[in-house]
């Protein structure tokens, strides 16, 4: 699930949604340029600035301009927070998933199993989060052909989702298909027609 920390969170990414990206590309700029002005670059004011610009270059596709801001928004965390501090282990999916968007999957995988041995360390293994890299673990072994693994992933996050969310959750249901489809292309056509029916 979105983390409200996360890239898409805060008031400029409003005008995003109406079609206004270049807009809200130019207040995210703008933001992220007072608040260094003001609080400095480090600030963890500064640091939600950069990573909400990097994020909504992302959904742009302008990622090799992204990956250096989120870059800089982890270390920055990791200077302020330590490396295993919740909000860190954010900006280690976030440059996680932007790597795995680039291809660059050597790179990306270690990255999300840092993530994924954080948030269960600090948060639970059925903490929201925790899911969430889990599914980010599960879409990587996928991209590598690794579908038995990444199946045993997908069925651990619709049984976490299932108990915290609920069966009629979006985020089960898009969980629950996710699943059935990786179930249907492995050739186990029937188990995935017991998650969907």
């Amino acid at each position: 699930p979105p983390d409200a920390r996360g890239p898409g969170g805060g008031r400029a990414g409003a005008g995003s949604g109406q079609g206004k990206v270049e807009e809200a590309e130019r207040r995210r700029r703008r933001a992220r340029a007072g608040k260094e002005a003001a609080l400095g670059p480090a600030h963890p004011a500064t640091l939600l600035s950069v990573t909400h610009l990097a994020g909504l270059l992302q959904a742009q596709g302008k990622l090799d301009e992204a990956e250096p801001l989120m870059r800089r928004a982890l270390a920055g965390s990791e200077a302020a927070l330590g490396a295993d501090h919740p909000d860190t282990l954010i900006s280690v999916n976030n440059l996680a998933g932007l790597l795995q968007a680039q291809g660059k999957l050597d790179e990306a995988e270690p990255m999300i199993r840092r993530a994924l041995a954080g948030s269960e360390a600090a948060l639970g293994a059925d903490h929201p989060r925790t899911l969430s890299s889990v599914g980010n673990l599960a879409s990587l072994l996928f991209t590598r052909g690794q579908t038995d693994e990444a199946a045993t992933l997908l069925q651990r996050v619709v049984a976490g989702q299932e108990a915290a969310l609920g069966l009629a959750h979006p985020d089960t249901i898009n969980s629950v298909q996710g699943l059935a489809m990786l179930l249907r292309d492995q050739g186990r056509a029937e188990e995935a027609a017991a998650l969907l029916g």
